[in-house]
């Protein structure tokens, strides 16, 4: 009888790919991949350690694993594994840990334990290694896929604990991904999103500073690909040649998350963050000129160490400055082993969420105004799995605004809506024929 393994994955979308590809470790092994609602022989779980909110989270899925059925082997995986190995192990009934860079031996640790006890494969790495190499080869139930091509994080933000867990920046060799790329347009996906840890520093560990331009353009070429995707960026990846290249390609989907976290300058020079204000607006400005009707999306960090009533307006401010059609807000979370957990003058708890919901309130108003601007426009629309309450159907534009579409089919995939009404989570239409 098939075994079955079930994960439960937390965290970014380089998290969701590493996952995708351990399913399919298992199932080459003849395992059977199940939900995770349900009864399983293994449990894993990918863990994330962004915030501590990540962190119990993780915990709490070990624990339910381990309840769901206390004769399962339970793996814990991943970042919280990687930065908290022992906090990890304290936790009752986990057979098996593994690091950032022992994802790829899963099959054969699980298949190797004994039932002596827990297992800990977690090594440094802080030291040089090589990119691990991850791949998806199968259709799964999702509309776009994503490919990580991108390992590790050099820049050392005074509140990231990412480059600890996953160490320095590491290239995925570019042949690989075209090779998967042709593998996933070939399986039907015609959406592909380039996904890493630090997307802008691709090829830089190789002293290739154009070289995730150029494996852009070459992806842009592949026949078959209509919608091409990019994760994360730091805005100082972007400059004048490389909007142009980018305003040239026929698959580049008009919408890039920039990652901000403050617009206040002196709140990130305590962060860290290597760029002005200045500096990002003109990377928006780059963009817009060289692209049709961009949409802009970030994060945003509220009440870090000394963030005064002051630098939080300017935050504000800019943020009504650049308009960002979306933003990921979140209350800093101070995380053991970074600069910034040891900086004076600690925001209360109180301030914090009261600054978060705040921004967040206003963020939501600046959504639905910018909503407004799609409305009586047809545009195109990649159908999504998703069927909503009502009925609809969730989909996205190309430049991944979020539209529920009424009068579809269930094989419909691409269709042309007209965009009737909006509110602050979506726009709302439906096709037409």
């Amino acid at each position: 009888m098939q075994k079955k393994v079930a994960f439960h994955t937390l965290g970014c979308k380089v998290n969701q790919y590493e996952t995708e590809s351990m399913k399919e470790l298992f199932e080459r092994a003849d395992y059977q991949v199940v939900s995770d609602q349900e009864l399983a022989d293994i449990y894993v779980i990918n863990t994330c350690t962004v915030t501590k909110l990540s962190d119990r989270k993780s915990r709490q899925f070990i624990r339910r694993a381990k309840r769901k059925n206390p004769d399962a082997k339970v793996v814990a995986v991943g970042c919280y594994v990687q930065v908290a190995e022992d906090e990890v192990a304290a936790i009752e009934g986990i057979d098996l840990l593994l690091g950032t860079g022992h994802k790829q031996e899963i099959v054969n640790q699980v298949e190797s334990l004994t039932g002596e006890g827990l297992r800990s494969v977690v090594t440094d790495v802080m030291k040089p290694h090589a990119y691990e190499g991850m791949t998806i080869e199968t259709l799964n139930e999702k509309t776009r896929a994503f490919v990580k091509i991108q390992d590790g994080c050099n820049q050392f933000c005074a509140y990231c604990i990412i480059p600890y867990a996953r160490g320095a920046i590491r290239s995925r060799n570019a042949s690989e991904v075209i090779e998967e790329l042709k593998r996933l347009i070939a399986a039907g996906y015609e959406e592909i999103v380039l996904t890493g840890i630090h997307l802008a520093s691709y090829g830089l560990d190789c002293k290739e500073k154009d070289a995730l331009i150029r494996l852009i353009e070459e992806a842009d070429r592949l026949p078959g690909l209509r919608r091409l995707r990019l994760g994360s960026l730091e805005p100082k990846w972007i400059t004048e040649d490389v909007a142009k290249r980018l305003g040239q390609l026929k698959t580049m989907t008009p919408h890039f998350h920039l990652s901000l976290q403050s617009g206040s300058d002196s709140v990130l020079a305590r962060m860290n963050r290597r760029y002005t204000t200045r500096e990002f607006a003109e990377a928006v400005r780059m963009l817009r000129a060289a692209i049709v009707d961009p949409r802009f999306t970030t994060d945003l960090i509220v009440g870090f160490p000394g963030e005064t009533e002051t630098e939080f307006h300017e935050t504000m401010a800019y943020m009504e400055k650049i308009r960002f059609a979306d933003i990921h807000v979140f209350p800093y979370s101070p995380r053991e082993g970074t600069p910034a957990a040891d900086f004076v003058d600690q925001i209360d708890g109180n301030i914090k969420a009261e600054r978060a919901r705040v921004l967040s309130e206003r963020v939501r108003a600046l959504r639905e105004e910018i909503f407004q601007n799609y409305l009586d426009q047809t545009k195109e629309v990649l159908l999504e799995k998703q069927w909503l309450p009502d009925g609809s159907r969730l989909g996205h534009l190309a430049d991944y605004t979020p539209v529920a579409v009424s009068n579809t089919n269930p094989d419909d995939r691409w269709v042309l809506v007209r965009m009737e009404r909006a509110d602050a989570q979506r726009l709302y239409g439906s096709v037409e024929f």
